[in-house]
């Protein structure tokens, strides 16, 4: 089986050359040639477009930044759809629009392909082990025939049908980025009121307010670098895109409107490109406090893969 990627950033490059050390022989296209050097160092094939990629190969992935690029990678000039899609399987990991990528699938079974969402969550050392969570969506004949390439790549939750990932992984981030958020007020009241960011942080795990960015994320502020490995510009984009959903549900959401008012703010004073955990450097900076902690904090992208 042979497989196309597209997309070789922070987290496509990893997951794609997780893919390679399975044996599965690589076509790969990023906007970035660049981008692409080390996996064609290491064996894989360069494809000049989205076209040129699916006209390769068995089975193709996407990982780009959002609706817009995944919409162009799929529609655009020399885009997947411009090729021929007969029994190819398209697996998308992008953080991406629902109701967009549901069409996007409708056209691609329209073509004969089997389209197949899986968007990850987790971080760029989950992409870097092959151990990325991933919601996977699609027809189970489809989802089957490349379970392989997926598990490669990370551990598959089935959430059902084809667009039904998309929904999962929004969610998922609405959790995230409020427990960012209100983690971020916790630790500095605590500082503030005495309780030193350690010892704060050793009390909570385990306990009724743990939760993924207890364990993961809090070390980046006390490291100080507060992830650059997810700006804030991606984060602002999935909470653009969590908003949109909550719009068509209906739903209240006034627990994920403050936080993305809070996100936005943390962009403005610190640039898109700040790691998502500014969110807490802003309240620290307004308290006038810093949670810096000594200690060999490893930063998320300084990880390696069981193999190397």
């Amino acid at each position: 089986m042979r497989v196309g990627f597209i997309g070789l950033g922070i987290m496509g490059g990893p997951a794609a050359r997780n893919i390679m050390r399975k044996g599965f022989p690589l076509v790969v296209h990023d906007i970035r040639e660049e981008a692409a050097r080390p996996l064609i160092e290491a064996g894989a094939e360069w494809g000049s477009d989205p076209a040129d990629v699916l006209s390769r190969v068995d089975v193709v992935v996407t990982m780009v930044f959002g609706p817009k690029e995944v919409e162009q990678v799929a529609r655009g000039e020399n885009g997947l759809f411009s090729a021929p899609c007969e029994d190819k399987t398209w697996i998308d990991l992008t953080t991406s629009s629902p109701s967009l990528m549901r069409t996007l699938g409708q056209e691609f079974i329209a073509q004969g392909g089997h389209p197949i969402d899986a968007p990850v969550t987790g971080a760029v050392d989950g992409a870097i082990r092959g151990d990325m969570l991933m919601f996977v969506g699609g027809d189970d004949t489809a989802v089957e025939r490349v379970r392989g390439v997926i598990e490669a790549m990370g551990e598959i939750r089935r959430v059902g049908k084809h667009g039904n990932a998309y929904v999962a992984k929004l969610v998922n981030n609405m959790l995230w980025k409020v427990h960012a958020a209100a983690i971020a007020e916790a630790m500095v009241a605590a500082k503030v009121a005495g309780l030193e960011p350690e010892v704060w942080w050793n009390a909570m795990k385990g306990g009724a307010a743990d939760s993924y960015v207890m364990h993961h994320d809090v070390p980046a502020v006390f490291a100080g670098h507060y992830d650059p490995s997810f700006p804030i510009a991606l984060c602002l984009k999935d909470l653009n895109l969590i908003a949109e959903l909550m719009r068509e549900t209906g739903v209240r959401n006034d627990l994920i409107a403050a936080a993305h008012a809070r996100f936005r703010e943390a962009g403005e004073r610190y640039g898109s490109g700040a790691g998502d955990m500014t969110v807490c450097k802003l309240l620290e900076d307004d308290s006038g406090v810093e949670l810096r902690v000594p200690g060999d904090w490893v930063a998320s992208w300084d990880v390696s893969h069981p193999d190397d």
